[in-house]
């Protein structure tokens, strides 16, 4: 994809990234900036689409590198929640060059109110861990490729979809489905990103423009996890949810 953006932008581009990359690793919701950056950048929906999912998996895959180090996330216990959430994404990935991503425009809101909503009235969620709701097998067979799915199709919030469903659903604390959502996430990113270079729609110069900022800011954001713990990632995906919600409301009604 040829298109030329200046230093200046360049820049710009790489900053928005690490404040993205803060953002994710601590609540998701990151590509509510970068991708109207990326647009307000005179680059094609499509492509920005698939520039973005450069720069966030460099992110997710720093938070799950930093996680696992700070022995917050072992491996084995993602490995096929991992594959799951891959399978879901590159067919998301795929649907999106045939169907109309506005559509997603209805349901994704409700779900972010859904998360916000919960996580209000449910103040004590997530603070340690619970009982499961839903079994490992289904939760790994639905749950898990939904959210990827829909992080191949568009992305914004699927740290905090993965965060939630952890917490709500599998009875994880915070923290603990926090640094879960990372590889999840990573998986998704990485998957979509696969059919992104397959079909030649990713900005190379801006993407690894934002991959240094997405690495630098997914790093301080994973410290930040591990010592503030739910005090901050639970006000974070509450705010997080509710400026998303604006952004699609605005969008809808402007």
């Amino acid at each position: 994809m040829d298109l030329t953006l200046g230093y200046d932008v360049l820049a710009m581009l790489f900053a928005i990234a690490l404040v993205a990359g803060f953002l994710d690793a601590m609540a998701g919701g990151g590509g509510l900036i970068t991708i109207p950056a990326l647009l307000l950048s005179g680059v094609p929906p499509l492509i920005a689409l698939a520039t973005n999912k450069v720069q966030g998996c460099s992110g997710s895959l720093t938070a799950s590198i930093a996680m696992i180090r700070m022995g917050m996330l072992r491996p084995q216990d993602v490995g096929w929640p991992f594959l799951a959430a891959l399978i879901g994404s590159v067919l998301g990935a795929i649907a999106i060059h045939y169907v109309d991503a506005k559509a997603l425009d209805i349901i994704i809101p409700a779900v972010l109110i859904g998360i916000a909503v919960y996580f209000i009235l449910a103040p004590k969620a997530g603070e340690v861990d619970g009982k499961p709701r839903m079994g490992r097998m289904a939760y790994r067979t639905t749950v898990i490729p939904a959210i990827g799915l829909y992080d191949g199709m568009f992305g914004p919030g699927t740290g905090s979809f993965f965060a939630l469903a952890g917490v709500a659903l599998r009875g994880q604390n915070l923290v603990r489905a926090t640094a879960h959502a990372k590889a999840m996430n990573f998986a998704s990113n990485i998957a979509a990103v696969a059919v992104f270079i397959a079909s030649g729609k990713i900005l190379w110069i801006v993407a690894l423009s934002m991959v240094c900022g997405q690495v630098i800011g997914a790093s301080l954001g994973s410290v930040a996890v591990v010592k503030g713990g739910s005090k901050y990632i639970r006000p974070l995906i509450v705010t997080m949810c509710m400026i998303m919600i604006g952004r699609y409301f605005w969008q809808y009604f402007r």
